[in-house]
């Protein structure tokens, strides 16, 4: 997978239970547990806010993008695309 969720590291940071998480942003657990495992296949931005707003962070302190080991070729700067 090429984006981490940070989140169990933030909520010990920050002394904080996915529980108590999950009733201050007003979030199912099981759907925030989703989310922590890294089996989410997106997020709203609504939701991310709501995380952000609670521990105090930034969206880049909760997602970390990791290239897959396995990819094939860089992406191309969009001018190169157009031609």
């Amino acid at each position: 997978m090429a984006i981490i969720v940070r989140l169990d590291e933030l909520l010990y940071q920050r002394r904080m239970t996915l529980t108590a998480l999950a009733e201050r942003i007003d979030i199912t657990l099981a759907n925030l547990s989703i989310l922590k495992t890294g089996k989410a296949r997106a997020i709203r931005f609504s939701t991310l806010e709501a995380i952000c707003r609670a521990l105090a962070c930034q969206p880049g302190d909760i997602l970390e993008f990791h290239p897959d080991s396995g990819a094939a070729e860089e992406p191309r700067p969009a001018q190169e695309m157009e031609n």
